[in-house]
């Protein structure tokens, strides 16, 4: 039998962003009513056309190669084979395998800001774990704008990460997006331990920062592409949201190529921070900080994703709180 993942055939661009009304992807449900067979549109990132996303199958042979350091008295790769501390080394070949992720969704808007989080982030090969800023009407092209802000480890090598601004007029006649994706080096691998993220957004530029310290600046006036929103500083003009998602990527190149080996994993949040800025001073001002105490999100501030995005499905069980952080997870289950 093949090994088959779940996801749709038509793609629009690289982040599933969401809207207040009840038709929105990220429309919150409870747990118990999610019927996961259900998804709405998949999106992709914007160097993938939609013809890429054709085909969702794929053999077994594709999936996983035997694993090195397996002992010869380990099961076959016919049949799942899990390591000591539960992560999958080899998918069984007599199953089907759906794939799920989360996306924390915050409800508030912004327009400026700096926006804070203390993680311990999540990679393996194809998947990515991330924070961004994103307006919430980006995903429906056409004459809404697409204004983005972008922190992406990337599953391929945890000791890189992305910073990126994507934009795109509100022209229907422009179906593509302005990017300007830049790798930075940690010198750390971000998946053993917390580091603080923070992405800073004011009239006058873009900046990003790890454990306090900058490490990339755009400033009003930069330009990247020829289009209208080259300058994307001057661009972003629209209320955005601030996001965190877990999810599996159709773009190996992009990053690593995705089996499914080391499910499940985590990104772990230990705190946000929120601060508003202050255009006559050029200063900023804590909101507020959630600390995720307790067992559940707060629902006035946080929402949790339901749709599907490339290889996985969103679904809100993938997305808790316990011992005082946010988790978001990625994980499979096995289907005949």
């Amino acid at each position: 039998m093949k090994i088959k993942y779940l996801l749709p055939l038509f793609a629009a661009a690289m982040m599933a962003a969401c809207s207040d009304d009840d038709s929105s992807p990220s429309q919150v449900q409870d747990p118990v009513s999610i019927d996961s067979s259900s998804s709405a549109e998949m999106l992709l990132p914007p160097e993938l056309s939609s013809s890429d996303a054709a085909s969702a199958t794929v053999s077994s042979s594709d999936m996983a190669a035997p694993v090195e350091g397996l002992s010869s008295s380990a099961p076959a790769p016919s049949g799942e084979v899990l390591d000591e501390n539960g992560k999958l080394l080899v998918l069984d070949s007599s199953y089907e395998y759906i794939f799920y992720g989360g996306e924390l969704t915050g409800r508030e808007q912004f327009k400026y800001g700096r926006f804070e989080a203390r993680m311990k982030m999540a990679a393996i090969s194809g998947t990515v774990s991330s924070m961004f800023l994103n307006y919430d009407n980006s995903y429906k092209l056409g004459e809404e704008p697409w204004n983005e802000i972008d922190i992406e480890i990337l599953g391929k090598d945890q000791t890189k990460w992305q910073s990126n601004i994507i934009t795109r007029e509100a022209d229907p006649a422009i179906k593509g997006t302005t990017t300007s994706e830049t790798i930075h080096e940690y010198g750390f691998d971000a998946t053993q331990e917390f580091h603080l993220y923070a992405i800073v957004w004011t009239p006058e530029y873009v900046a990003w920062e790890i454990d306090s310290v900058e490490v990339r600046r755009d400033t009003l006036g930069m330009t990247h592409g020829t289009h209208a929103d080259a300058d994307q500083v001057k661009f972003l003009t629209e209320k955005q949201s601030l996001r965190f998602n877990l999810w599996a990527s159709k773009t190996p190149s992009w990053t690593g190529k995705f089996t499914g080996i080391g499910l499940p994993v985590e990104q772990q949040i230990d705190y946000v921070r929120t601060y508003s800025y202050d255009e006559a001073t050029k200063g900023f001002t804590l909101l507020w900080q959630d600390d995720f105490e307790g067992t559940s999100l707060n629902p006035e501030r946080w929402s949790r994703g339901n749709w599907t995005m490339e290889l996985v499905e969103y679904r809100v069980q993938n997305v808790k709180v316990s011992d005082g952080m946010a988790r978001i997870i990625l994980d499979y289950e096995k289907t005949r």
